[in-house]
């Protein structure tokens, strides 16, 4: 069977017709990824040699990429021996995914189209997890969904989670019109790779669209919890299209080392704040980008958009970490 070996030295073998990034978790070792659909574009590597098998489709790798001999892992399954020029993530050691059962604690409205969803797990089956992972919910006729936790690690091992409605769709359907406080259902996690790198950078960017916010939010209540001399720089920039998708006070989560920019790509007549996109505001602000790191969250056009533009200004490419909302109609 292929061996792989990572730029870090790092080695694991891998089995036939099953993907580079799956062999890698099953052998204990963290690769970026989010989606695992070929959507999100999260797990591209560089293949510096050895030979691969497309298992199902790249969907977000650019002509560049390919040409520059990107693949993604998920999508990948190795033929020969590899070498990737990329790295595992140490931070991951420990960490467990595993499925715990979850009774919904609380339900509110934040704004028409936006619920956030408490869970509590039973005190003996926690969730462990780094700030800005995410889980997958289990509901009823094993639908799954997606969401990114909205809190950091708490002392009641409670989990947040932020929920928009999607017309048509069948967990949208459960969400809205019927879950109710102490329903039972389960969820998988923690699960992705989107969580601040260490060590912090000189100054923190943090992007997000919609309820992008969400993972935004368990990062920023993580580095609150630290003292307020040793935190970075932090900003963070939120997206909306109109002033009814605005679903939270983003200046609640400003405070000491930490600013907060609300942005409206389509506002009312009555909008008196910033408006356009959020990697524009970056820009139009003049950070040092060769000091910063990015992390953003949210649509898979704007992480595009954003990663392209602000790695031209000057960010370094390494610097750019990503969780995309791939489609789902549930």
């Amino acid at each position: 069977m292929p061996d792989v070996v990572l730029q870090n030295g790092t080695r694991f073998t891998c089995k036939p017709a099953i993907s580079i990034l799956d062999n890698a978790l099953a052998n204990g070792i963290s690769l970026e990824h989010s989606c695992k659909t070929g959507q999100c574009g999260v797990c591209a590597s560089r293949v510096m040699a050895g030979n691969t098998e497309v298992l199902k489709s790249e969907i977000s790798l650019n002509a560049q990429q390919r040409e520059q001999g990107f693949v993604l892992t998920c999508c990948r399954a190795a033929t020969t021996d590899l070498q990737l020029d990329s790295e595992d993530l140490p931070e991951l050691q420990g960490l467990t995914v595993k499925t715990c059962p979850a009774r919904i604690d609380a339900i509110d409205y934040l704004n028409n189209s936006v619920i956030r969803v408490v869970l509590r797990t039973p005190p003996n089956n926690s969730l462990q997890f780094l700030p800005g992972q995410y889980v997958s919910v289990i509901g009823p006729n094993s639908l799954r969904r997606s969401y990114s936790v909205a809190n950091a690690p708490r002392a009641d091992n409670k989990i947040e989670l932020h929920i928009k409605k999607v017309e048509g769709g069948a967990f949208s359907q459960y969400w809205f019109e019927q879950a109710k406080v102490n329903d039972l259902l389960r969820f998988e996690g923690p699960l992705g790779t989107f969580f601040v790198r260490s060590p912090a950078p000189k100054k923190l960017l943090l992007l997000a669209t919609g309820t992008g916010l969400a993972p935004v939010k368990s990062i920023l209540e993580q580095f609150i919890q630290i003292d307020a001399a040793k935190r970075p720089e932090i900003h963070v920039y939120w997206g909306n299209r109109n002033d009814d998708d605005i679903y939270t006070d983003l200046h609640d989560l400003a405070g000491p080392n930490v600013q907060a920019h609300l942005l409206l790509s389509r506002p009312g007549p009555e909008w008196t704040g910033r408006t356009g996109y959020v990697q524009q505001a970056i820009l139009e602000d003049e950070h040092d980008l060769s000091e910063c790191a990015v992390y953003a969250c949210g649509s898979i056009s704007m992480i595009e958009s954003a990663k392209a533009a602000l790695i031209q200004s000057g960010l370094p490419s390494h610097k750019f970490h990503s969780d995309a909302f791939v489609s789902s109609n549930q």
